[in-house]
């Protein structure tokens, strides 16, 4: 499956972080082969329209983690702004912003278990939408799993994200903004316009 998920991060150009602290080393995949998978990898590619709409809408789904019903339903509802807004305050997504996890898919793990907590709480749903004044931190009966055994170096080296506010001795951060979509879109790794008009068509 890893090999796979490799091989759809040189596809589309991007980093997934699919084996975590690797993916923060000169061993990553897109470091060491970035060029696209296959025979004819290093040839250059003209790509339609709508590839490259379906190219931004895989690229989507693999950085949250969404399925074609569920990215399909999101556009449905809300415009590029709102997409954003939602997906960038999912839980699992700021447990992997603030480095408590290494990749997306270790963040998942780690809330769907239930080692993160939001305001003292124990709190197992990936997509719970995080809102300004919430503490996000790493439950207490966690904190000995090996899992977490770096976390508190991490910290040390790190500055805190935009919107959020780091206690690196207790291990949580406090929310402190909501996400500015035309701050951050340029640093998106993704087009999220192009998303738009591929479920407009």
């Amino acid at each position: 499956m890893r090999k796979i998920k490799e091989k759809k991060e040189r596809s589309l150009g991007m980093k997934l972080f699919v084996k975590a602290e690797r993916c923060h080393s000169p061993k990553c995949v897109m470091v060491r082969r970035p060029y696209r998978p296959g025979a004819h990898g290093k040839r250059r590619h003209t790509v339609s329209d709508f590839g490259k709409q379906l190219q931004e809408k895989q690229k989507i789904q693999l950085t949250y983690g969404l399925n074609n019903r569920q990215t399909r339903i999101l556009f449905g509802k809300h415009k590029a702004e709102g997409v954003m807004r939602i997906l960038e305050r999912r839980l699992d997504r700021i447990v992997f912003l603030l480095t408590f996890a290494m990749s997306p898919r270790i963040a998942r793990q780690m809330v769907s278990h239930g080692h993160i907590q939001v305001n003292g709480r124990r709190m197992t749903i990936p997509s719970y939408q995080v809102r300004v004044g919430d503490v996000i931190s790493v439950a207490p009966r966690s904190k000995e799993l090996k899992i977490f055994s770096e976390l508190g170096e991490r910290l040390k080296k790190m500055e805190d994200p935009a919107g959020f506010e780091i206690n690196k001795e207790k291990w949580e951060a406090k929310c402190k903004a909501g996400f500015d979509y035309e701050n951050e879109k340029a640093n998106l790794p993704f087009d999220v316009n192009l998303v738009v008009q591929f479920y407009s068509r």
